[in-house]
């Protein structure tokens, strides 16, 4: 039996990787000018985190969002820049789609508690994906 049987249990990037059959981790991105290294590998991160997690909540079957219904609602995490606490960055809910996006497709979920997660769970990794340093 399976680890991983919840969204809770992909608590790290190497959980997901796992769940999904250890895929190959990019280590070398030389190609890429050194200010956008981290943003990019974070987003292949954020990336896997987010398939991992939708099928766990679809029943273990992949889940592709399908942006030609408007009755399938699709969410992702909501972070909020210069919070009054001076944060600076914080998660600070979800939201959630039926037509039209504002977030790339790989990065919604399938259900608001699984944005939720994953907002919270990987804050730092959002932040290093969003945020220029």
């Amino acid at each position: 039996m399976s680890k991983f049987t919840k969204k809770e249990d992909i608590k790290t990037f190497e959980d997901a990787c796992e769940y999904l059959g250890n895929l190959a981790l990019i280590t070398n991105l030389d190609t890429i000018p050194e200010t956008y290294r981290n943003a990019m590998f974070a987003h292949y991160k954020i990336c896997i985190i987010a398939e991992a997690i939708n099928k766990i909540e679809n029943d273990g079957q992949h889940w592709t969002p399908d942006w030609t219904n408007g009755e399938w609602d699709k969410y992702y995490p909501w972070f909020e820049m210069g919070s009054p606490s001076g944060v600076g960055f914080s998660f600070v809910g979800d939201d959630y789609w039926v037509a039209n996006s504002d977030c790339g497709s790989r990065l919604c979920f399938i259900s608001r508690e699984a944005a939720i997660y994953a907002g919270e769970q990987f804050e730092d990794l959002y932040k290093e994906y969003f945020v220029m340093a």
